[in-house]
C-alpha cells in the first residue's frame, strides 16, 4: 500500500496540543492523519469546529466503511473504536479498553496489521497507558513510533508508558512533533 498513515492518540491536554500541532499541517501534507482523542461518549459536537479553525486540511468523523485519503485528518467520533480495515475505516462497539472508547490501541494495532511500515504512530498527552500497546505493535511491524516529552505534556502518563513499551521511540517536545510531521509534506 502506497499510502501512508499517521495515527495519534491523546487523552488529557489533548485539545491544546492539537492547537499547536494542527496549524504545522500544510496543504500538500501527503499522508492521512488520524486522531483518537479521549472524551465524553455524548459529545455535543463542538469539537470538529474547534479543531477546524487550526488547520488547513479537511478534517471531520471518518463514517463506517469510508475510504481513507491523503490530506485528510480524521477525527475517531465518540463512543465508537475506529479500526484501519483495507483502504478504509471501520467502527467498532466493542467494550471499551483502558477505560476509553475510542481506544488509541484498538486504533494502533489495526493500523499496524493493515499497513505495516507506512504507518507512523503518535502518542501524545494523557492519563493511564492507552497507545503504549499499540505504539509497540507499530514498532514490531517496521512502522515509526513517536512519543511527546513526557515534561512538555500536561499529563505524562500516556507518553511514560508509551516509552516503557518502545524504550527506542523518538521523543519529540509537541513544536518538533509539528516540525516532524511537516516535513511529511514531501
Amino acid at each position: 500500500m502506497s499510502l501512508h498513515l499517521v495515527v495519534m492518540g491523546a487523552s488529557l491536554g489533548a485539545l491544546e496540543a492539537l492547537r499547536v500541532l494542527l496549524p504545522g499541517l500544510l496543504e500538500d501534507f501527503s499522508s492521512a492523519l488520524i486522531i483518537v482523542l479521549h472524551r465524553d461518549k455524548e459529545e455535543s459536537g463542538n469539537l470538529l469546529p474547534l479543531l477546524d479553525t487550526n488547520c488547513v486540511l479537511p478534517i471531520g468523523f471518518p463514517v463506517d466503511k469510508e475510504p481513507i485519503l491523503a490530506g485528510r485528518v480524521y477525527i475517531a467520533p465518540p463512543n465508537y473504536h475506529l479500526l484501519i480495515e483495507g483502504d478504509h475505516f471501520a467502527y467498532s462497539m466493542d467494550e471499551p479498553e483502558d477505560n476509553a472508547r475510542p481506544s488509541i490501541n484498538v486504533l494502533f494495532d489495526s493500523a499496524a496489521e493493515t499497513y505495516g511500515a507506512n504507518v507512523t504512530g503518535i502518542v501524545l498527552t494523557g492519563m493511564l497507558q492507552d497507545g503504549a500497546r499499540g505504539l509497540a505493535a507499530i514498532h514490531r511491524h517496521g512502522g515509526a513510533a513517536v512519543v511527546q516529552t513526557p515534561h512538555d505534556a500536561l499529563a505524562p502518563s500516556m507518553p511514560l508508558a508509551a516509552l516503557e513499551a518502545v524504550p527506542s521511540a523518538q521523543v519529540l517536545t509537541l513544536v518538533e512533533i509539528g516540525k516532524f510531521l511537516a516535513k511529511m509534506t514531501h
